[in-house]
């Protein structure tokens, strides 16, 4: 993985990325996928880092693993950090949980854990046609909402 890559800072305008992944072959595919959709991209290094992270900035998309720092989905501290932000930016993230008890695109798995897409390990080398549809599903999901705020001027 190039780790020159990665950003430690964004510009205005810039698509990023936050990578809540700790295992080394799965977060060097995840990288690689998301380098080619051009996100500028950052690595949660541990749980306080990843939490320090998403409350400095707004990430477009923001993929975790099931079992990071060795946890279990019940147990998982970027689930629960997720689970807190203020719904105002968590319509502006794509939150994308990837694990190997995971079924790719059940959308009940998605819901119980408050993500917007979960994805099979197995499946990661195929990320970038199930992410673009994720991101549009999510797009058409708020368009008509972020429009309405827009017009009623609570967002710009």
């Amino acid at each position: 993985m190039n780790q020159e890559s990665t950003y430690d800072f964004f510009e205005l305008g810039d698509l990023t990325a936050l990578i809540c992944v700790d295992d080394p072959k799965l977060q060097e595919l995840v990288f690689e996928e998301l380098s080619a959709l051009n996100y500028k991209l950052q690595i949660g290094l541990f749980t306080e880092d990843i939490s320090l992270k998403l409350r400095a900035h707004t990430y477009n998309i923001v993929i975790i693993y099931e079992n990071f720092a060795k946890q279990t989905l019940q147990s998982n501290p970027i689930l629960e950090e997720c689970a807190h932000i203020p719904s105002m930016e968590r319509r502006k993230q794509f939150i994308l949980l990837v694990g190997p008890s995971l079924t790719t695109n059940d959308n009940l798995q998605a819901f119980k854990f408050s993500v917007d897409m979960v994805c099979n390990s197995a499946d990661i080398q195929n990320m970038m046609p199930i992410l673009n549809r994720g991101l549009i599903r999510h797009e058409e999901s708020y368009r008509s909402f972020n429009e309405c705020m827009k017009m009623i001027g609570a967002v710009r």
